[in-house]
């Protein structure tokens, strides 16, 4: 948007804090290669188009703002003379993207002095030299400095999340190991029965039933029905009776592992029926090998599929296969956080998921969605610790207007009013010495904020703390040349 032009006076100029120690050739020069604007109450540029200008306000009343999702949020509103916005880093040249990183507008007549980018950035050059090597050694520094920290932020959630993930597929895996080698043991003492049997000179029809109860074992072992504790206490009763009536030796052994399986006195029944009387006590034994080895194939299929599925959410977690830009579904993400995390978290603390599933996936970047998901699982369940240990941590999606929203809901203490405008600073932590860097609220933020043009809050009470991220459901202009297909 173009002012009404007006006359440029080098003393006027001169009287604004950035140009008051310019020489008056300075000055004239100024004057000579910039102009003066008078812009009506409305816009002056809009953040992301190309920052062709550099204004400086002589009088009236500016205001700067950021557009997250699809609102423009107020960042600054000031009358002071002097004060500066647009093409501020155009010395700087090709070498950054020189667009507008802010919306400027009036809400009053207001004159700025206004300087193209370009003779700004040869007056910068000529008048002082010093000045921009030393500016552009802090804009390329706090540039390296924030991916150094960056970087650093998640190595050490990767470090936390690595001992975790270790630990729960250790359980699985000895678990695993343990049944196999208890499994051989089973197989081992099953052919040593079955060669008792054999010595029995038996029927051919006598050992046909026997196989076919083995078959019919193994099937009702699969379909096995859960059991309260009171249900199979009462039918293990049932069961070492019928085995003691019987004469079969250590029933009471053999009762629970039965029960397990799906067992009763009916099919006992049904077994004492199908074979001698003679041979039952062998046909009991071999069944009962029979149902252990069934038992420990599904323990074995358990932990192995526990172990195939702790590894599928660790490359979810980590989007290692995956294009850095893509169409995500957020609860995969929650989910593969939450199995990562469910170590840290541990069985005192209830997780409760409040997903609509109804919600479509939306352009993100995952990693870094997941980076954000682990910082502030961690911060809720450091504050539910740090109250007791026991508490509830609640993860619900729903659809906020036009942006999808992720609320991580805790029941700790909450955060001081005091202090809640300073969390998302850098370096601003609550923990104690050693336990955090205060860089995961900001690096959350950046993530959100900067780079999916979304919006990071928290509402707070105590025993009721919520961080609320929202982002938008489709892709900003600026992200569709990524890889999103």
């Amino acid at each position: 948007m173009s002012g009404r032009l007006m006359p440029c006076s080098p003393e006027e100029i001169g009287s604004l804090f950035l140009f008051e120690k310019l020489s008056p050739e300075q000055l004239g020069q100024l004057c000579a290669a910039g102009r003066v604007e008078l812009f009506e109450p409305g816009p002056v540029y809009t953040e992301g188009e190309p920052a062709t200008c550099f204004y400086v306000m002589i009088e009236g009343t500016v205001v700067l703002s950021r557009r997250v999702g699809g609102d423009d949020v107020e960042v600054s509103r000031t009358s002071q003379r002097g004060v500066y916005a647009g093409s501020m880093q155009a010395y700087l040249g090709d070498r950054v993207p020189q667009v507008y990183n802010n919306s400027m507008r009036v809400t009053e007549p207001t004159r700025f002095f206004v300087l193209p980018g370009e003779k700004f950035s040869d007056f910068m050059q000529e008048w002082f030299p010093m000045a921009v090597h030393l500016l552009e050694g802090l804009f390329f520094g706090s540039k390296s400095t924030q991916r150094a920290v960056g970087q650093r932020e998640r190595l050490l959630a990767l470090g936390s999340l690595s001992a975790g993930l270790t630990h729960e597929l250790n359980n699985p895996a000895a678990a695993a190991v343990r049944a196999t080698a208890t499994l051989r043991e089973r197989v081992g003492k099953m052919r040593h029965k079955l060669a008792i049997i054999a010595q029995g000179n038996y029927a051919p029809e006598v050992m046909a039933n026997l196989i076919d109860i083995q078959d019919r074992t193994a099937e009702r072992v699969a379909k096995a029905p859960t059991l309260s504790p009171l249900e199979a206490s009462d039918r293990e009763d049932a069961v070492t009776d019928w085995l003691d009536d019987h004469d079969i030796q250590n029933g009471w052994r053999l009762a629970p592992t039965f029960v397990q399986a799906g067992l009763d006195v009916d099919w006992l029944d049904q077994v004492a029926a199908a074979v001698d009387e003679e041979l039952l006590p062998n046909a009991i034994g071999w069944l009962n090998y029979t149902v252990e080895t069934e038992l420990l194939m599904d323990e074995i299929n358990d932990s192995t599929n526990r172990i195939s599925h702790l590894v599928d959410a660790a490359k979810q977690y980590s989007q290692l296969d995956r294009a850095p830009f893509q169409n995500a579904d957020v609860h995969e993400l929650l989910d593969s956080t939450l199995l990562m995390l469910s170590g840290k978290i541990g069985q005192q603390i209830k997780v409760v998921k409040e997903y609509d599933r109804t919600l479509p996936k939306i352009p993100a970047y995952p990693a870094e969605l997941n980076q954000v998901w682990t910082n502030l699982i961690d911060n809720a369940v450091a504050a539910i610790n740090g109250a007791g240990g026991e508490g509830t941590l609640t993860v619900r999606t729903a659809l906020d207007r036009e942006r999808l929203l992720v609320e991580f809901r805790d029941t700790g203490p909450g955060v001081p009013k005091e202090i809640r405008s300073r969390i998302f600073d850098p370096f601003f932590t609550t923990k104690p010495v050693g336990e955090g860097t205060g860089l995961g609220l900001d690096i959350s933020w950046r993530i959100v904020v900067n780079k999916h043009h979304g919006t990071l809050q928290v509402e707070s009470e105590p025993g009721d703390t919520r961080f609320q991220v929202l982002l938008p459901l489709t892709a900003a202009e600026s992200d569709t040349t990524e890889e999103l297909e």
